[in-house]
């Protein structure tokens, strides 16, 4: 008896070529490729237009460079370029300028919004002068100090500065302006300048020509209480001129010297 085996068919391979998801894959392909060239690397998108507002004193122009010299180092594409970046170049390059917001505008713009530090004051630091903002920021060298502006110095401050650098700290700053204020307006007692002596003391000179001297970590409502009450009861105004100081650092006292 003979036994017969089933003929074996070969099973042919479908070409890829005739897999409909092959080329679906090639069209997702093109598709991507497409849509990065028109994004990324055609010129549509490339930074063409830069509008700059809120500048005084900086020029335009020189901001513009430092634009400039971000784009042809960082790209040009907006989709890509880095505004923090530009940020942080326009602050470096420009201590004059406080606030910088930089936004995208479709297709190819930049939208830069200056804000310019506003003086306060001028730090006095050996024979150099600078006008400092609400921060304590010096930001511009003048060549004396200005009547206009409070006088700020720190006699321990013994190192070299740099437009940009913070020359008072911020809450003692806001500590020497809320106390002029609170002088002229209440007291109405001016300030010419104040030097900050350490951390516990402060001398604020008066436009009169006599001194206060006040502890800024104490409580400067109670001590500056104490002025007003030892100016009105013990010091009478046609003596203010012989009046050398005022101490307000210690306790319930507000002692005083003459001449």
């Amino acid at each position: 008896m003979h036994q017969y085996r089933r003929p074996y068919k070969v099973k042919r391979k479908k070409s890829i070529l005739k897999n409909r998801f092959f080329w679906l894959g090639i069209l997702i392909l093109i598709v991507f490729i497409a849509i990065f060239y028109f994004l990324i690397l055609s010129p549509v998108f490339k930074i063409k237009e830069i509008k700059i507002s809120g500048n005084q004193k900086v020029l335009t122009t020189d901001i513009e460079n430092t634009v400039q010299k971000v784009l042809s180092s960082e790209g040009k594409n907006i989709f890509i370029l880095n505004t923090e970046k530009i940020k942080n170049e326009i602050s470096f390059n420009f201590p004059q300028i406080g606030q910088v917001k930089v936004k995208k505008e479709l297709p190819d713009g930049l939208i830069i919004a200056i804000e310019e530090r506003k003086p306060v004051a001028v730090f006095c630091h050996n024979v150099n002068y600078f006008l400092t903002d609400k921060e304590g920021i010096i930001f511009e060298q003048i060549p004396e100090a200005m009547n206009d502006y409070l006088k700020i110095q720190n006699p321990s401050l013994n190192k070299d500065l740099k437009l940009g650098d913070r020359a008072v700290e911020e809450e003692q700053m806001a500590q020497i302006l809320a106390i002029e204020s609170k002088l002229r307006e209440d007291l109405k007692i001016p300030l010419i300048g104040v030097s900050i002596i350490s951390e516990k003391r402060f001398n604020l000179e008066t436009l009169e020509g006599w001194e206060v001297y006040l502890n800024p970590e104490g409580d400067l409502n109670w001590q500056l209480t104490k002025l007003k009450a030892v100016l009105e009861e013990e010091i009478p105004l046609e003596k203010r001129k012989d009046l050398e100081y005022i101490e307000l650092r210690f306790g319930n006292f507000a002692p005083y010297k003459y001449r």
